[in-house]
């Protein structure tokens, strides 16, 4: 039987990133659910920012009472920026970036540091970008077995360029609190670059042993947390 105290708490909206989809949300959609919780999941285009967050908010609009809005990876721009919306009470990033006012992911990822690892993203076609097929497993889903991560290299989404370079008006996060999973393992979003951003967030951090796609490989630790957000966001409520 589902949990009524969960069934009572905020609608979960869940944001991808850069080129996967939806569905890679499929396992952390699944444990939530079974614990009661009400879910959504954005379909984003990742062409633009603009739209992503339009797409968002159109989500977000639709859910039954106050949202805790996840993103992972690019996702994590759309809800600093989405999570202005009044419905919203809480933001999870899971191994996301998480912009101030001005920033954008291109501004984020533009001076690495020195032996950061680079991603296999192959030069613009026409405005999109992807990762070298043969290269995807390694960089963003080391720890996914290999038939799924062949899949998801397989079934890549284009990412626009524009999604990349579009800026935060105002971060949700300077007024919302935040939750930040962070993967240590990341070879997309270095862990060091994960800290900076969740400690200038003031995100309540835990640290997983995976790899990007931890979404995937790890839908329960992303579920955990999730649901550790909801609570904490309930509980503030209630005060």
């Amino acid at each position: 039987m589902p949990d009524m105290q969960a069934m009572a708490g905020p609608t979960v909206v869940l944001v991808h990133g850069g080129f996967v989809d939806g569905a890679g949300w499929g396992g952390v959609y699944k444990i939530l659910k079974k614990d009661g919780r009400n879910v959504s999941i954005v379909q984003n285009s990742t062409l633009s920012l603009g739209g992503d967050v339009a797409a968002t908010q159109m989500v977000i609009a639709q859910a039954e009472g106050p949202v805790v809005l996840v993103g992972h990876s690019y996702g994590g721009a759309v809800i600093t920026e989405a999570g202005n919306d009044p419905k919203v009470a809480g933001l999870v990033y899971i191994a996301a970036f998480a912009p101030d006012k001005g920033e954008s992911v291109a501004s984020l990822i533009k001076d690495p540091p020195p032996g950061a690892p680079v991603p296999p993203i192959l030069p613009p076609q026409n405005g999109y970008l992807m990762l070298d097929k043969a290269k995807f497993a390694d960089s963003f889903a080391a720890d996914v077995d290999a038939d799924t991560a062949a899949f998801m290299a397989d079934s890549q989404v284009p990412w626009g360029v524009d999604a990349l370079s579009g800026t935060i008006s105002e971060p949700a996060w300077r007024t919302k609190p935040s939750w930040y999973l962070l993967t240590t393992d990341d070879q997309m979003i270095p862990a060091a670059a994960q800290r900076v951003m969740s400690k200038r967030a003031g995100a309540t951090v835990v640290e997983v042993k995976a790899s990007h796609a931890v979404f995937v490989s790890q839908p329960q630790a992303v579920a955990s947390l999730i649901e550790k957000a909801a609570k904490g966001v309930r509980a503030m409520a209630s005060k």
